[in-house]
Parts: C-alpha cells; structure tokens; sequence
C-alpha cells in the first residue's frame, strides 16, 4: 500500500514547487537521473530539465513518475497548478491538493458541477473550455484530471462520499452521448466498496450548503479541513470551529438526501429519460 505523502517543501510558486518535489522524491528513492530514465523509459534529461524548473514534462510522463513514486495523482496535480495562470488561487489550491494527497477519507458537495473525482473526460472537456481554455493547454488540464481519478484506485484509496445535487445531474453537456457516458460512468462508480453517492433532490428545498461546494478531508492526525469552491477560485478552513459549523450543515444536507441505492436509481433513472428522449 502506498504511503500517503505529505508535501512540506518551502517553495510557494508552483513551478518551483514542482521542480523541488520532483528532486526530493528522486534522492528519497536513491535514484540518479539516469537510473530514473532507464526504469521508466524516458530520456534521463527530460528528467533533470523538470528538477530544475526548465520544464514541467507532459501528463503521460508526470502520470508515470506518479506511479512509480506512489504518490497517486499529486505530481499530476502539481503540474496542474505549475501550468495554470491563476497565481493567488494556485497557492491555497496547492496546500489544498497535499492534504489531499494525506487524507484518509474525503466527504463533498455539489452544488451544479461533479466533482473532477467523478469526471469523465468529455465532461472534464466541456467544463475547461467553459472556462476559457482551448487548444493544448485544454488538452494537458483533461488529461491531468484524468490521471487525478487514480486516487480511488487501488488498495491505499481513500474512503470517498459525495452527495450529488439534482442539479447537476440535470445540467447535461451539449453532446448527448458524452452525457451519456458521464451518466452511465457516475452509476459504475457508485457500486465502488470505497464510494458512497447520494443524491440531494430538488424537493429538498433549500439547506445550508446551497451555494456552497466543498470538501471535506480526514487527516492521519484525525484533524478535519475543509475546502469550499466556486468557478473562480476556492478557499482552505483549517479552523476547526469554522470546519465544525460547515460540517453541522453537511451532516443536516446528508439526512435530506436519498440513500446510496435510492441514488443509483435516480441516475439510472435521469439515464434512460435522456434514452427516451426523441430529440436526442
């Protein structure tokens, strides 16, 4: 089972950051750069390029380095962060994605968007360029959050719940067929033993998590933090009095929504309206 990592180097700007993690976790292994090349098939220069800041590499050999750290999805997320532009919302994002990288457990929210957890790629696709993104870097940014699902694989995943609302089962893409598939990927997940999906009806009225995405993460020190988001940026509460009141709302959202099998059914249910749809 791989070892949890937690991230404690003391460069802030994201690039610089993923340069040092890169050289750290290489020394930690005893590997030179040419024994790197040589176990994972790429140059061994491309390899001493990326540790000092030169270069970020691409997904692909970012997703192996990954792996064969077992750091599942931190170095794709710290790529992420060293590509994008956003530099304030890059910083707490960062300390955001080496806790995650430590939890032991993940509880969230939605408000209107899956979580990137849960995304299929032509979901993934269609959000980013919502957002602005196109060509290449579009590309690199679906292909990173795809390498970030290998954090609920394998033995060491974490226990994950999400609580779905209506919401955003109903806001469909443009391409009906990649809906489909998001769909259809959403109920596979849900028969996960590490996942539970629940699903907040519409009925529900409104509750205190209403406008607010957020994630939970359970440490190893067992301390809770929370992360809330919106399309622009996001925002880390460590303090616990702040974390408790925002659990308070979760738990009471939890007990207004369908249980796990009641929500399988809703979205195979959202599934084969979306079938039976002429217009589609």
């Amino acid at each position: 089972m791989p070892t949890r990592r937690a991230v404690t180097g003391r460069s802030r700007e994201p690039r610089a950051r993923f340069a040092e993690e890169l050289r750290n976790l290489r020394t930690e292994r005893g590997d030179s750069l040419r024994q790197l090349g040589e176990r994972l098939g790429w140059d061994w220069s491309l390899f001493g390029k990326m540790e000092k800041g030169e270069t970020v590499g691409g997904p692909e050999v970012v997703q192996a380095l990954d792996q064969y750290y077992g750091t599942p999805g931190l170095l794709l997320a710290m790529w992420e962060l060293a590509i994008s532009d956003h530099s304030q919302f890059k910083e707490r994002y960062q300390r955001y994605m080496a806790l995650e990288a430590e939890a032991t457990s993940l509880w969230h929210f939605a408000v209107s968007v899956l979580p990137g957890l849960l995304q299929t790629p032509g979901y993934a696709r269609e959000l980013l360029a919502s957002g602005g993104l196109s060509g290449e870097r579009l590309t690199q940014q679906v292909e990173a959050r795809m390498g970030r699902r290998s954090l609920l694989e394998g033995e060491g995943a974490p226990a994950f719940r999400t609580i779905l609302s209506e919401a955003a089962l109903r806001t469909a893409l443009r391409s009906t067929e990649e809906w489909r598939d998001q769909l259809a990927h959403l109920s596979e997940m849900a028969e996960r033993p590490n996942l539970a999906l629940q699903v907040l009806p519409q009925s529900a009225g409104l509750h205190g998590l209403s406008s607010t995405d957020v994630w939970f993460l359970r440490l190893p020190d067992s301390r809770t933090v929370a992360y809330t988001e919106h399309g622009y940026g996001g925002e880390l509460h460590e303090e616990s009095a702040a974390v408790e009141r925002m659990q308070r709302a979760y738990d009471a959202t939890r007990d207004l929504a369908l249980s796990p099998v009641e929500s399988q059914k809703f979205i195979l249910h959202v599934l084969e309206e979306l079938s039976c749809d002429p217009s589609t």
